[in-house]
């Protein structure tokens, strides 16, 4: 078994009955939380991450080659945004704006997914093709739906900070408002 032990246990039981160990960490310290993964966002990033994946593979036996790069990019795309969520990297790097880089993501992978998955539909003819346009439409509307939950929640965070402001400027108003009009 690997790791391999490093030093046999005298009281060990026989060969067919072990007893369980604790996980080893290593590779599984890579592996996203199940708290992660069985959250909105998380189903939505796998759910990207993988059609975003069966559509690359489409393309590359399809005769619509050409399209390749973009299902490739934005797998990859899916994978670093999926991996920097579930390690929390965008609570440690704080110098970078995560919600704009994952609403920008969003919104161009839609866009270049609809036009692609259109333009595959009509102009080609094959199988792996019409599949690749069928799964790219698939993508389009998991892509449209994270940009969509993103919008409202940065517009959300962002009206709550408007409306933070506007009391403070009111009450700053008020205060340095005449109050002898009369």
């Amino acid at each position: 078994m690997w790791p391999p032990d490093p030093e046999p246990d005298p009281d060990r039981e026989p060969a067919g009955r072990s007893q369980p160990r604790a996980a080893l960490p290593g590779l599984r310290a890579l592996l996203p939380a199940r708290a992660f993964l069985c959250s909105l966002k998380g189903r939505l990033l796998l759910a990207e991450t993988g059609l975003s994946f069966i559509t690359f593979v489409c393309y590359v036996a399809s005769s619509a080659s050409a399209f390749l790069t973009a299902p490739l990019l934005e797998f990859l795309l899916a994978l670093c945004f999926l991996f920097a969520d579930a390690m929390q990297l965008n609570d440690k790097w704080q110098g970078l704006c995560w919600p704009m880089m994952d609403f920008l993501r969003c919104v161009t992978a839609a866009l270049i997914y609809f036009a692609i998955s259109i333009t595959a539909v009509a102009k080609y003819s094959d199988g792996a093709s019409k599949a690749a346009g069928v799964f790219g439409f698939f993508a389009t509307i998991v892509f449209a739906i994270d940009f969509y939950l993103i919008f409202n929640d940065v517009a959300k965070f962002l009206k709550q900070g408007d409306s933070a402001a506007e009391t403070a400027a009111d009450k700053a108003e008020e205060e340095n408002s005449d109050s002898d009009s009369d």
